[in-house]
């Protein structure tokens, strides 16, 4: 009954075959798997992050914030492709961490997991209903006040998630044909929005590249973050810090790629295919970041950019009023696809925890015809549904953040434990100079989660406690690992 035991790799992968019941058919290719990625880390981040972090924070070297936070993410992402393509089972960090770090350790990792893409999935949800809602307001149609986003109940993130739900429950593979079209989309409009703002660029918005560094304005409280707060440090705005401060905003711009390795077991050559949709989707969501935040401190002074509506501000204000409905309805396209994706990530994580008995085990039963978890499917959109509809979450944001980012740090953590406890296993993709960057990776990880605030902090230790209470009261004594009898594989329970 040990909260540390580890469930081996082999029966990791046996589970995904040894039970049609609870068996998710292998559909996606690497292309797939890239568009997937695409698809939930390019959202309204690139349309408003960008903005934000070059007026308040670092000017036009924003540029560099990007790059830095790529390079921070990019470790992350390298550590998720080895254990994806080592571990081809759903569940992405849980099950990693189950292999590894223990069965307590691995509850933890599903738990905040279950947080970050739940959570995520609604406040996504509800941007998508306010830039629908301003895109159908350039056709003079507008949504009862009852019902608009803001009110007690908004309507079209209702609708979003329980189209999504369906379609969902249809098939995976059917679901990312979907975001496939939704993707292409939403890069042509990004791309549109690039190219055409070129034209605008004034290069003396550039001038100066690194502006002078001054002292930011402090927050109180709760409100500050940890690492400040320990350190007696005061906020600073632009300069080499101001670079440094952009690039922990966005790096959660990237945050997203981790959701290609819960579908690994539906993956049709997962040693192959899951490195490239993880590596391939950050390398191209890099570049446009990049060429977007080129493009607005181009047009706009960095002092004059608006931070909610960066892009459309700056088009407007080149007499290219007309665009704002372009880019509000790649906001729309690009929105659509983040939360559905989320969903599927979340469905994943709780699917892979069902089939360990962690939570009861009907809800990772398959449906014989789409070959999905129909019945968890149903479970998870009517969470997010009622979430995203009837809560005013927006202050809960930085917790998507703090549950992402303590899965990034254990999984990096993961790589050279299972490198030493199993040297045995057949690695087709392996991060260079381990255990050095997967060790940088955690402690860069960790630092940003020190920079989130007191409150995220106790908001996040009360979520953990909730989540401790359910673990020792059901799942610890319902483990799957906790009821092999005297004759099972003993490679099943390694202690």
């Amino acid at each position: 009954m040990s909260v540390m035991r580890t469930k081996s790799i082999e029966q990791s992968i046996g589970d995904t075959t040894e039970d049609h019941e609870f068996q998710l058919k292998r559909r996606l290719t690497a292309l797939d798997l890239t568009l997937f990625g695409i698809g939930v880390i390019i959202g309204a981040g690139i349309f408003t992050t960008t903005g934000r972090a070059a007026q308040e924070l670092a000017g036009p070297a924003v540029v560099i914030s990007f790059i830095v936070g790529a390079v921070c993410c990019g470790l992350a992402a390298l550590c998720y492709a080895e254990l994806a393509s080592t571990v081809p089972v759903s569940g992405s960090a849980y099950t990693f961490s189950y292999a590894t770090l223990g069965e307590l350790i691995a509850w933890i990792i599903g738990w905040d997991l279950f947080l970050e893409l739940m959570l995520g999935a609604s406040v996504v949800a509800q941007g998508w209903s306010q830039y629908f809602t301003e895109l159908i307001s350039h056709a003079d149609w507008t949504l009862p006040a009852s019902v608009a986003p803001g009110s007690s109940f908004d309507l079209m993130a209702f609708l979003l998630v329980a189209v999504l739900t369906a379609l969902i429950a249809f098939g995976i593979k059917e679901s990312l044909r979907v975001n496939m079209a939704l993707v292409f989309l939403k890069l042509f409009i990004v791309l549109f929005v690039i190219i055409a703002g070129i034209g605008f660029i004034d290069k003396d918005n550039y001038s100066p590249f690194i502006p002078e560094s001054t002292e930011a304005a402090a927050k109180t409280g709760i409100h500050r973050p940890v690492f400040d707060t320990i350190l007696g440090l005061d906020p600073a705005a632009f300069g080499v810090m101001g670079i440094f401060t952009a690039a922990s905003l966005v790096f959660f711009a990237y945050i997203g790629f981790d959701v290609v390795a819960t579908t690994a077991e539906e993956a049709k050559n997962p040693q192959r295919d899951l490195p490239i949709g993880i590596i391939a989707s950050l390398i191209i969501c890099t570049v446009l970041y990049v060429a977007v935040s080129l493009v607005i401190t181009g047009m706009v002074k960095y002092s004059d950019i608006d931070p909610k509506a960066a892009l459309a501000s700056a088009f407007t204000d080149a007499g290219k009023g007309g665009y704002a409905t372009i880019i509000s309805a790649g906001a729309v396209a690009g929105l659509c696809t983040v939360v559905m994706t989320l969903m599927i990530g979340a469905t994943r994580v709780l699917f892979a925890m069902a089939r360990d008995n962690l939570l009861p085990k009907g809800l990772a039963h398959t449906h014989d015809k789409t070959g999905t978890p129909v019945r968890l499917t149903l479970v998870i959109g009517t969470i997010v549904a009622l979430v995203s509809s009837l809560t005013p979450i927006g202050k809960l944001e930085e917790m998507v953040n703090i549950g992402t980012l303590s899965a990034f740090a254990l999984v990096s953590l993961a790589i050279p434990i299972l490198r030493k406890r199993r040297p045995d296993l057949q690695r087709s993709f392996k991060v260079p100079f381990s255990p050095v960057l997967p060790i940088v990776s955690a402690v860069i990880c960790t630092y940003l989660m020190l920079n989130l605030s007191i409150e995220t902090w106790l908001r996040f230790l009360v979520w953990m406690a909730l989540g401790f209470v359910i673990y020792f009261a059901y799942s610890r004594h319902h483990a799957k690992l906790g009821r092999i009898d005297s004759d099972t594989d003993p490679d099943y329970l390694k202690a």
